[in-house]
């Protein structure tokens, strides 16, 4: 099997990460945009010892799962990759993919995968959407056709095309967010092209436009849209003209706030920001609690599916209402404020300060004054908070819910230092929830794994799993 090679394949499954796999004569063949049932003619574009990738040209036999794409960005768009197979088929099969990730990573050959908690919305489900502005825009197929017609490439606003960091195309429908959404960002991909200034170059590192951000709140409506730019102080009254049209176009629209980033990194995130329009932030409920989101502040992506997990880790740490409990990567403290009233005390840390800020604000909201939060490198504060713990100031539960990269090892350890009855962790990415697990298991054995599908038509999924301390 040489690179360029073409060949016939069944497709087989999924594996983790969305790809297809099938297998000739025994060696593994990984694809993209292929489906479990299908017959495919594919060539091989990469070749390794273990494995290959291979790029589908033609679909030979279709899988009995298939269904249209609903979206006329498939195949460009790096979202919703599964959009084309049957919403009952992808549940099953990252229900799947947690099992084997667990077994594999984790050692552990009876783990008790629950069926996964399907999302109530298969689509509009996001509350928050990140796009790009880029001086290298990327020609939807629509538009290639178009042999007529000359196309401005030279500016963009939207998402990133797969396997291309530098080239954005312009997103013109969305089914995650909103078409609400949609409508902003067409008016602020308008406006900015007209406005004269470039958008920011990643190989240049200059020009002006550089994030478009869009929080909106699923129970409330309300919505907050975050303008992120680099720091040219002097044309600053240009986002406050954009913000004029946008409060004329959309009188909706809750808040909005222009942040600056100076950094080269490609990361939505501001350094400093200034709220141009309403309070700054706005608020979402779960269950009976209101919380209070702004522009840079963690909160699950799903929140309809998010109530559901909180339901769940509330039912995991099964708490009497005398336990001290520790909420790891806490954000603005959702989950810690959801278990409060079943707890002594809950102490939430948090590395972002402005999560932390939040996280205060909406323990004073909910009328909560059993919660406390610490921020800071969790790494560094956790030990901290360690040496100065006795007694009943130690916890008798730990939940914790990492970024993707999962806990860091100094956080494992703290954890097994601090020896509480049960741990309770939520996590995005089951390759390293099982690493993570994989030193906990040390102290700790797995009583219940439950999966929640947080991301329908994507390969993605949030998963809770409970630990009880071994006697």
């Amino acid at each position: 099997m040489k690179k360029g090679e073409e060949l016939e394949v069944a497709v087989e499954k999924l594996a983790f990460g969305g790809k297809a796999l099938a297998r000739v004569e025994g060696f593994v063949v990984f694809l993209d945009h292929a489906l479990p049932g299908q017959v495919v003619r594919a060539r091989i574009v990469r070749r390794k010892r273990q494995f290959a990738e291979a790029k589908v040209l033609e679909v030979l036999r279709q899988s009995p799962h298939y269904v249209e794409p609903f979206c006329g960005h498939f195949g460009t768009c790096g979202g919703c990759k599964w959009q084309d197979m049957d919403y009952a088929e992808q549940i099953q099969w990252k229900r799947e993919q947690v099992r084997e990730c667990l077994v594999h990573l984790a050692r552990e050959d009876q783990i008790p995968v629950e069926p996964i908690v399907p999302s109530d919305h298969e689509r509009y489900y996001r509350n928050k959407m990140e796009y790009t502005f880029s001086d290298r825009r990327w020609l939807l197929p629509s538009e290639i056709a178009r042999e007529d017609v000359t196309h401005d490439r030279s500016f963009a606003l939207g998402l990133h095309v797969p396997g291309f960091y530098d080239r954005v195309f312009n997103v013109e429908e969305c089914f995650l967010q909103s078409p609400r959404s949609v409508e902003i960002l067409r008016a602020v991909r308008d406006w900015c092209r007209k406005s004269g200034l470039p958008p920011y170059s990643v190989k240049t590192h200059e020009g002006f436009w550089r994030f478009l951000v869009i929080r909106e709140a699923k129970r409330t409506g309300q919505t907050l849209v975050n303008i992120i730019t680099a720091p040219h102080r002097e044309k600053n009254e240009a986002v406050e003209r954009l913000a004029d049209h946008l409060s004329d176009s959309f009188p909706w629209m809750s808040t909005l706030v222009h942040s600056v980033t100076g950094k080269k990194a490609q990361v939505a995130f501001g350094e400093t920001s200034r709220i141009l329009r309403g309070p700054g932030f706005i608020e979402e409920r779960l269950g009976s609690l209101t919380f209070r989101i702004s522009a840079h502040s963690f909160f699950q992506t799903n929140p309809h599916a998010a109530e559901k997990l909180y339901d769940t880790v509330l039912e995991m740490a099964d708490l009497s209402g005398n336990e001290c409990v520790w909420d790891l990567y806490c954000g603005t403290g959702s989950i810690a404020l959801y278990v409060a009233h079943r707890a002594r005390e809950v102490l939430g840390f948090e590395v972002v300060e402005e999560a932390v800020q939040d996280a205060f604000v909406n323990a004073e909201i909910n009328r909560i004054h059993n919660c406390r939060f610490v921020s800071g490198d969790l790494k560094d504060v956790i030990r901290s908070a360690m040496s100065g713990l006795k007694g009943e100031g130690r916890p008798h539960v730990i939940i914790t819910d990492p970024p993707r990269a999962g806990m860091h090892p100094t956080v494992l350890k703290a954890i097994l230092e601090a020896a509480p009855r049960k741990v309770v962790t939520v996590s995005c990415n089951p390759s390293t929830l099982a690493r993570d697990l994989s030193v906990l298991l040390e102290a700790y054995e797995i009583e219940r794994v439950q999966p929640f599908d947080f991301f329908p038509h994507t390969p993605h999924m949030e998963c809770a799993v409970k630990l009880v301390r071994k006697e």
